[in-house]
């Protein structure tokens, strides 16, 4: 009796055990408390906050930017001034038609739209056709090869118009949308993340080009330049401008001049028809770990001033070469582009205040800003 009592609680525990490890194998279920767990961690992220839904961002955006359409004649020419097809074709190979189209952003509602200098920059004749289809002949009121903007006028009230966002506050990870015409796709809207912020990618010539561009993966093709780039609030972040390529269609990267450049940039072409630049006065470079570790500094990021204009701001202010720009108005300076970005916002007689590391040595130095 006792061996059959015996076997009868070894049945009824074995049949315990294999439900119970039935249910723990279970796919539906979860861990228990007694299994190894990963440390718990707290995660500033709410699931909630992330714009999946860009619809209004686009509704929002999509009319304010423009389809454009420039026209004029062949001026193209090689670095040398001479351009060597004219030897086989004579003058008339420079009279050749020439035609584009790319994009805008309607900039105020009186009819002032913001674009790229390469989409006008051989046009003498621009169309612009609204997001509903009205086409208007526009007037160039003033380009600019060294930030590549331009600004072109038509004859319209009661524009729609976007807000401006503060593109010093964007963040690497930020949802954006790029919204343009590519390949003559009008209204077309793309999303992506901003990658990075001061790229420069040495496509405008010139030691004093100005080049800072947010960088994202929303895609941007040919026809794009000019146009909107929009945050998940839809607002005017940047305009769209480059992309890194090597078919001359995009693979990956995307390129915008941020806005508040951009807006200190029209702003002068709208109010004086060109834009009044301020100069620093230096010539400069970026600084390397190793030259920091020569000249014993502790900083490995900054930019280096390697000559000084005679007569210029920096001059008179008293820099000196090999100061290393660390700060400028507070904000840490870490390469070039982020310093020819602020420089390039500021307007003669401005003064921005420099961190300085000359030696070693932490100075503070007020500059104030001429015209160059």
């Amino acid at each position: 009796m006792k061996r059959l009592i015996s076997f009868v609680l070894a049945g009824a525990f074995g049949g315990l055990i294999a439900l119970g490890g039935a249910w723990l194998l279970s796919p539906n279920q979860q861990r228990t408390a007694t299994e190894p767990t990963a440390p718990a961690r707290a995660i500033n992220f709410s699931p909630s906050n992330v714009p999946f839904d860009f619809t209004a961002a686009a509704n929002v955006s999509m009319p304010v930017v423009v389809h454009i359409a420039a026209s004029g004649k062949q001026t193209a020419q090689t670095n040398e001034g001479y351009n060597p097809l004219q030897f086989f074709f004579g003058d008339d190979m420079l009279n050749q038609p020439m035609e584009g189209t790319g994009s805008g952003v309607i900039y105020s509602n009186d009819g002032y739209i913001i674009t790229n200098n390469h989409v006008v920059e051989f046009a003498d004749k621009v169309r612009v056709t609204l997001y509903d289809n009205r086409e208007f002949e526009a007037k160039v009121i003033a380009k600019d090869k060294k930030t590549d903007l331009a600004v072109v006028k038509i004859e319209a009230t009661d524009l729609p118009v976007l807000k401006l966002a503060d593109s010093d506050a964007a963040k690497v990870g930020e949802w954006v949308l790029a919204v343009g015409n590519p390949f003559d796709l009008t209204s077309t809207v793309t999303a992506g993340i901003i990658s990075a912020k001061g790229r420069s990618l040495r496509l405008i010539e010139g030691r004093d080009a100005i080049e800072s561009f947010i960088q994202t993966d929303a895609a941007v093709n040919p026809g794009n330049s000019g146009g909107a780039l929009i945050d998940a609030q839809g607002r005017l972040l940047g305009i769209n401008t480059a992309i890194a390529t090597r078919t001359g269609a995009f693979q990956g990267y995307s390129f915008a001049i941020p806005i508040n450049l951009a807006k200190r940039i029209v702003d002068d072409m709208i109010k004086f028809g060109s834009y009044q630049r301020a100069f620093l006065g230096v010539n400069i470079y970026e600084l390397g770990d190793e030259e920091a570790r020569e000249m014993g500094l502790k900083v490995s990021q900054g930019v280096v001033i390697e000559t000084l204009v005679d007569g210029g701001s920096a001059q008179y202010a008293g820099l000196q070469p090999k100061d290393v720009i660390v700060r400028v108005d507070g904000r840490d300076i870490k390469n070039v582009p982020e310093l020819t970005e602020i420089v390039g916002r500021a307007k003669v007689g401005d003064v921005l205040n420099l961190t300085i590391n000359r030696k070693g040595e932490i100075i503070d130095v007020a500059v104030r800003m001429k015209a160059g």
